[in-house]
């Protein structure tokens, strides 16, 4: 869930210039891969219109409710189902609380949105972008190091989705000394780039804040405003 370099000179969800996206199914060809193919756009289509819930819809064909209900299974298998939090997971929130209300604060949301965020990103703590000598990076957010940034890079692999279809690629991000610098970086990243502004300001609404990453091209994972509003809505379920 690596997203592009953020600068308004670089379309939103622009693919690797030297990566093609891999097949789906098979070698590319024959009936069954033009079905997956179809029901995958349907379901990506769906999920971006509003349908990130995956709930049975007459919106999808027999085919597409199926490729839901099995995106919506490896999601649970990730965040859980329920609305509490493993004990692991409650120390990677309490170590990043101070970071995440800062910078929840200047963008003006909720902290358990950014918790989500840097949860969603980092797989809790438990994927971190690591350095070369396999020190964290403490980019918690996926952020790349793109011409603008200065700073440390680590290079890691990464997938990106082009076409509704998963590609894998490596990638520079940015490295930051501790993980207040990567709180800082995000929030700042967020307010400078008006592709995100529609998600500043969005308070407790986990949708509003997370449809508004989506839009402005934070990830090319269709299903990437689902994700992130389901989890800050566990999470503040959790602090509530």
């Amino acid at each position: 869930m690596r997203h592009a370099e953020f600068t308004t000179s670089i379309p939103a969800l622009t693919p690797t210039a030297a990566t093609a996206p891999t097949a789906p199914i098979g070698n590319g060809g024959g009936k069954f891969g033009g079905i997956f193919n179809e029901v995958q756009g349907e379901v990506a289509d769906f999920i971006q219109n509003g349908g990130g819930d995956f709930a049975p819809s007459a919106q999808l064909s027999a085919e597409g409710r199926m490729w839901a209900a099995r995106s919506q299974e490896a999601t649970a298998a990730v965040m859980g189902d329920g609305s509490d939090t493993s004990p692991d997971q409650q120390a990677f929130l309490q170590s990043i609380a101070p970071w995440a209300k800062e910078a929840a604060d200047k963008l003006g949301v909720a902290p358990e949105l950014v918790s989500a965020h840097a949860a969603l990103e980092s797989g809790w703590g438990q994927r971190p972008l690591r350095n070369a000598d396999g020190s964290s990076s403490h980019n918690l957010f996926g952020i790349k190091a793109g011409t603008s940034w200065h700073g440390d890079v680590a290079q890691s692999a990464t997938t990106e989705y082009v076409g509704g279809a998963a590609i894998k690629t490596s990638a520079k991000f940015r490295a930051y000394p501790d993980q207040a610098s990567a709180f800082r970086d995000y929030a700042q990243m967020l307010i400078d780039n008006p592709r995100f502004h529609a998600a500043l300001g969005a308070g407790n609404n986990a949708q509003a804040f997370a449809a508004g990453l989506a839009k402005g091209g934070y990830a090319t994972d269709p299903a990437y405003a689902a994700k992130l509003a389901r989890l800050a809505g566990k999470l503040q379920n959790v602090s509530g």
